[in-house]
């Protein structure tokens, strides 16, 4: 008969980070992220590119004289550390 009275006012948890992997990398995109690791690229180096900078695992930086070049994030670097590599 008595039901506890839930409290409209509570405050919802922070929503949670969303992992850093959706989906299983190809072996092209982690030969691109090796690749990556030791120097930034060119941004139309290899058709992975979209794909690793919507996963966020990359970044576009501006280099000189206006060209862009392509650069590992945190992100990135923390799927090859648990790949064993870093």
């Amino acid at each position: 008969m008595n039901q506890p009275d839930h409290n409209t006012n509570e405050t919802t948890a922070p929503a949670k980070r969303p992992t850093i992997l959706r989906r299983l990398l190809s072996h092209h995109e982690l030969a691109t992220l090796l690749l990556l690791l030791h120097a930034p690229i060119d941004a139309s180096a290899k058709p992975e590119i979209p794909q690793l900078h919507e996963a966020g695992l990359i970044e576009t930086v501006a280099g000189h004289e206006g060209a862009s070049h392509i650069r590992l994030t945190p992100e990135g670097n923390a799927v090859l550390r648990g790949l064993g590599v870093k």
